[in-house]
């Protein structure tokens, strides 16, 4: 090319310095970000088959629990028979069968203390009756009838009086031994040897006094009524649909019965 150009020949036309694009008014152009020293850059990593990749949760909205993690307390594990409580994790709720078997045992239990009791008092009564003399032999007006006729009185009251003692002996006893040992202990005889106990749902801990009360005089009321209401107490667990199997005195007193 000669020098100078000529202007008139297009091979000879200055060439214009390149001239950088312009960047997009008010918005600088960023360069990319160069590599480290010796590492390639790794695109990122594309998530699993099958699996999306997981987002950072929204503000103030916790994060789901993971596989495993232990529930809240009452909650059941998908209705199989199994619940959280708190204090004690994962259980497993009693059958009606173990619940059955265990008041049965209470039952045989009971039945021979009452068995005994009234043996006492039976034998008692035979002992007053045999003391007392045959009012017949003496004449009408005598004071030896007269004498036997109060007698006989005194012998009824006594009778009386032992069928009463038999029936308070027989309800204290029937109160102490399901109202404590459920309140205090969490568990009769029966319970004991089906490996049940019965808790505060909202605790896992035993009933206490209250709770045991409540629980031991509802099915006493529903007795009064030819036992009708006692036994659809002890069957009110069946109608529960929330899948705890609690009966109308488990609601009112807040408990469970579980397998140990």
């Amino acid at each position: 090319m000669s020098y100078p150009p000529d202007p008139n020949n297009p091979y000879e036309q200055p060439q214009q310095p390149q001239q950088p694009p312009q960047q997009a008014y008010g918005y600088p152009q960023q360069p990319p970000a160069a590599p480290g020293y010796g590492y390639p850059q790794q695109p990122p990593a594309a998530p699993g088959y099958g699996y999306p990749q997981q987002q950072p949760p929204a503000y103030g909205v916790p994060p789901q629990q993971a596989y495993g993690y232990q529930a809240m307390p009452g909650t059941l594990q998908a209705n199989n028979g199994y619940i959280n409580i708190a204090q004690l994790g994962t259980v497993k709720l009693a059958s009606m069968g173990q619940r059955f078997l265990a008041r049965l045992i209470d039952g045989l239990a009971v039945g021979a203390v009452i068995a005994l009791v009234m043996a006492l008092g039976l034998a008692g009564t035979l002992g007053i009756v045999k003391d007392t003399d045959d009012c017949s032999q003496y004449s009408y007006g005598s004071i030896s009838y007269s004498d036997c006729i109060q007698q006989q009185n005194d012998a009824a009251a006594g009778i009386f009086a032992t069928m009463m003692i038999m029936i308070g002996v027989l309800s204290v006893f029937n109160l102490l031994y399901e109202w404590l040992m459920v309140s205090f202990v969490g568990a009769t005889l029966g319970k004991m040897a089906m490996g049940l106990r019965v808790v505060k749902e909202n605790t896992g801990q035993t009933p206490g006094l209250g709770g045991g009360f409540i629980r031991f005089i509802i099915p006493v009321v529903g007795a009064f009524v030819c036992y009708i209401g006692a036994l659809l107490v002890y069957l009110s667990p069946f109608f529960d649909n929330s899948g705890k199997l609690q009966g109308w005195h488990d609601r009112a007193a807040g408990t469970l019965v579980i397998k140990k």
